[in-house]
């Protein structure tokens, strides 16, 4: 099921979603729930924040969650945070948190072997983090990658990205070679790719056949 914007409605309120709307970030162990509200309103309307503590404890896991009233307001805090913070997209809370929680760990841990040690500039808080210039998942950008396959139509494929407002442009192309799929799909503002690819990644179309939809580099630079 999907809800999509009316191009007739003058009206460009985001779509409220609970996978769209809440971060998962790491923070410094010393952090009340005050701290991270205080480094993340800036980019947007702050439903709640909460720090993940050992159960035992109480002490803080230097993990934790914003929850934003907005997909565009989410979106733009994992684009524009401290890389410090390693800011994804939480899963939803249907699924095991604890393990969520272990993944991202364990694999911010393996990343981090492999980065540079430099102090972040401007954020002596994040001075016990190691520099990565590289993402625990793939870079946010307004442009996607579609893989299938089954070759694409053109006019279909476009329908179906086109639910999601924002739709630029459908490029299909097809390997001659395997007979597969392969589409761009670009979007005006990265709210909506986002969306999009959390919404269709994995979705069945036609029934029986699973889409892989990943972010692709648009050129654009972060302070875009």
């Amino acid at each position: 099921v999907f809800i999509a914007q009316s191009r007739a409605s003058g009206s460009h309120r985001d779509v409220e979603d609970e996978e769209l709307t809440r971060i998962f970030v790491m923070i410094p162990k010393f952090y009340t729930e005050e701290d991270l509200r205080e480094k993340f309103k800036m980019y947007g309307d702050i439903e709640y924040c909460s720090i993940i503590k050992n159960k035992t404890t109480g002490e803080s896991k230097g993990l934790g969650y914003v929850r934003y009233l907005k997909p565009s307001q989410a979106a733009r805090a994992i684009e524009e945070c401290d890389r410090g913070y390693r800011a994804i997209l939480a899963e939803p809370k249907n699924k095991s948190s604890e393990s969520f929680e272990h993944d991202y760990y364990s694999n911010n841990t393996r990343q981090e072997s492999r980065a540079n040690t430099l102090p972040f500039c401007g954020q002596p808080e994040f001075c016990s983090f190691e520099k990565n210039e590289s993402r625990i998942q793939e870079s946010v950008s307004k442009r996607l990658s579609v893989v299938s396959r089954l070759p694409f139509i053109q006019e279909q494929l476009f329908a179906l990205f086109d639910l999601v407002p924002g739709l630029e442009y459908c490029d299909v192309q097809r390997d001659p070679h395997t007979n597969s799929g392969y589409a761009v799909i670009q979007y005006s503002n990265a709210a909506s790719a986002i969306y999009a690819k959390y919404k269709l990644h994995g979705f069945e179309y036609p029934p029986g056949n699973r889409l892989t939809v990943i972010f692709l580099e648009d050129g654009s630079d972060s302070s875009e």
